[in-house]
């Protein structure tokens, strides 16, 4: 067990894809926390099915690593907008972080948030510069834009004079000096943590203290809590006393925390046994038996914990620790019962209450959720940081084998103290080609964007900043992929709640709905094309009410994909003609969600993702249209 002053605990933060998970790899290779003949895979901390595909990492993971007698607890954080919240609470557990920029794009929107919160929280970072082998990178460039971003959020001297690594954690090697430094090795690393990442404060002679800064599920033990024990020590079975504190304003408005950031209260407080205790070492969760001021670890002992949650020895009076802010959904969709004609063909086809159960379920974890009935009978709103947090959601269900419908996704609106109406808004960054940018300027002031700001990127690249409503960014990627020709790259995240801008525009063409059920046949969809983009091939199963392609033109085109050519005795002129269809678009989750519209739904099935109107028979649906317009 080590003693405090040998512990050190931080967080790497970055904003996504600038190499916080591969770097975590080379750090286990470095250490030599492998056995010699243990088969290894990449990207060890994403262990998640979802994450490995998709190369993101969307829950925070520990991991710890010892190096000459000392033990370095590492928080691996997502580094995408929507699970920003996540890694915010992860900061209160640690000392210090390694703050990732990849020598190429410098820093991007999430970097700015992370930072931000690090440098508010009294963190001093090191600065790692990765990726400085990649050709055309400006590992100097991107390091003068750190530290102007620094400036900018009001940095302490001390907090600006931070150390900086160069290296690249692909390949396991990190200098103090690029250019006169053997590029090998990670000992650069530990020898800057070890120096500037302070131990841990605490007292082990106090009574026990710490702070549930985040919250997780047991089967057949159930809710556990994770924090850093702040003084004391725990023993299993000891008994501690659980204090629970919320904010005074619950109903705050978002974007006005600073309103009631000191104005909490203690509301409750009850008496648990521990059950249980884990630490992490290396990769491995290992039971314990005791724990002492300093270490990170996840206990056992309540059915309702929550973040933010202080846990203390029952002699202490006086010691609630402030709350920790939960960040507040800014986008929601439907979950709804799937009752298509194709419900339970290709999965399970839930009810209501199963469909509230695993909600149910998932909130357990999954703070950043909220979960709501509302005025429809077949479904349930709910509410998440952003697309993805959804998507991901979804995605999951859908892997379990589940069967349901979800609506497009919907910002989430406040009213201020005066009644004004607000809406989530977000600092949006382009890094496009020259020849691009006009197109994507006149898109996006489509869309309610304002242009903030135009910098020179690295070659032909210009970067540009933009402040837009998060519903002008709904259906906006794929669009801009198109314009870019895929070169284009972009990333946004939650500032605040601004004043309700207006219409958006977004989509402007219709839907090719099918007006009979059957199989698509090649005859039929070579019309259809012309008039179109297909979302189906030939010989797929459709039925009334099903979107099989995007219209060239505004409004809905409803068609019959399931038409066959007509037989005669005659032998046609063009009879030896054979079908040229177009390889139709395949739509992800993620693509589908993006394109319905407001009237439309995406069925989600282990096998398929469809599109479909919300109202399946097409005169129904059309008679419905006319009475809301009127």
């Amino acid at each position: 067990m080590a003693t405090a002053d040998h512990i050190r605990n931080l967080a790497i933060i970055a904003h996504i894809d600038h190499g916080k998970t591969t770097l975590i790899d080379s750090i286990f290779h470095s250490t030599q926390a492998y056995r010699a003949n243990e088969e290894v895979q990449e990207r060890v901390m994403d262990n998640n099915e979802i994450e490995k595909e998709r190369g993101i990492t969307i829950r925070s993971k520990h991991c710890a690593v010892e190096w000459n007698d000392y033990l370095i607890n590492i928080i691996d954080t997502p580094g995408h907008a929507d699970f920003a919240g996540e890694v915010e609470r992860v900061l209160s557990m640690v000392d210090s972080v390694l703050l990732l920029v990849d020598a190429n794009e410098g820093p991007m929107p999430q970097t700015r948030y992370v930072l931000m919160r690090s440098l508010a929280l009294g963190l001093k970072p090191i600065v790692i510069v990765n990726k400085a082998d990649r050709p055309n990178c400006d590992p100097q460039g991107a390091l003068d834009k750190t530290f102007d971003l620094f400036v900018e959020l009001g940095a302490s001297d001390e907090q600006c004079d931070f150390p900086v690594l160069y290296g690249s954690g692909l390949h396991g090697w990190l200098v103090n000096d690029l250019e006169n430094e053997e590029h090998k090795g990670m000992e650069a690393l530990f020898k800057c943590i070890v120096k500037n990442v302070p131990a841990p404060e605490s007292n082990p002679e106090a009574p026990f203290l710490m702070q549930v800064s985040s919250i997780g599920w047991v089967e057949h033990i159930g809710r556990t809590a994770t924090g850093r024990i702040l003084q004391g020590s725990l023993k299993k079975s000891d008994m501690i006393e659980r204090i629970m504190t919320e904010w005074k304003d619950a109903e705050w408005v978002a974007g006005d925390a600073e309103a009631h950031h000191e104005d909490w209260s203690v509301v409750g407080t009850e008496m648990a046994r521990t059950r249980y205790m884990w630490v992490t070492r290396g990769l491995e969760t290992v039971e314990v038996d005791e724990v002492v001021a300093g270490d990170i670890v996840t206990v056992s002992c309540h059915e309702t914990l929550n973040i933010g949650d202080t846990l203390s020895a029952p002699e202490q009076e006086n010691c609630a620790l402030r709350p920790i802010e939960i960040e507040e959904p800014t986008v929601s969709m439907y979950f709804l019962v799937n009752n298509g004609p194709f419900a339970g063909q290709e999965g399970v086809a839930v009810t209501l209450r199963q469909l509230r159960d695993r909600l149910d379920r998932e909130l357990r974890t999954n703070v950043a959720l909220r979960v709501e009935d509302n005025e429809r009978g077949d479904g349930l709103k709910v509410s998440g940081r952003g697309e993805l947090h959804l998507a991901i959601l979804i995605e999951e269900m859908r892997r379990e084998g589940m069967e349901l419908c979800v609506s497009p996704p919907e910002i989430v609106t406040h009213r201020d103290k005066n009644g004004k109406l607000l809406e989530p808004f977000e600092e949006l960054t382009i890094d496009v080609p020259n020849e691009y940018q006009g197109t994507v300027i006149e898109k996006l002031s489509l869309r309610k964007a304002q242009l903030q700001n135009v910098e020179a990127g690295n070659g032909e690249l210009v970067r540009l900043v933009f402040n837009i409503p998060t519903r002008g960014l709904i259906g906006y990627r794929n669009e801009f992929l198109t314009d870019t020709r895929g070169l284009g790259v972009m990333a946004s995240r939650f500032t605040e709640y601004q004043a309700w801008s207006g219409e958006v525009v977004a989509r402007n063409r219709g839907s090719m709905i099918s007006m009979e059920a059957g199989a698509t046949t090649s005859y039929s969809l070579e019309n259809l094309q012309q008039r179109g983009t297909l979302f189906v091939s030939s010989m797929v199963e459709v039925y009334e009410g099903m979107i099989i392609g995007e219209c060239s033109r505004a409004g809905d085109f409803p068609c019959k994909p399931t038409k066959k050519k007509a037989l005669t005795n005659h032998r046609a002129s063009g009879k030896d003609h054979s079908t040229g269809l177009d390889v139709p678009r395949e739509l992800t989750l993620d693509t589908a969600l993006e394109w319905i519209a407001p009237d439309e739904l995406v069925e989600v099935t282990p096998k398929s993702i469809r599109v479909r109107k919300g109202i399946l028979n097409v005169e129904e649906h059309k008679r419905t249209q006319k009475r809301n317009a009127s």
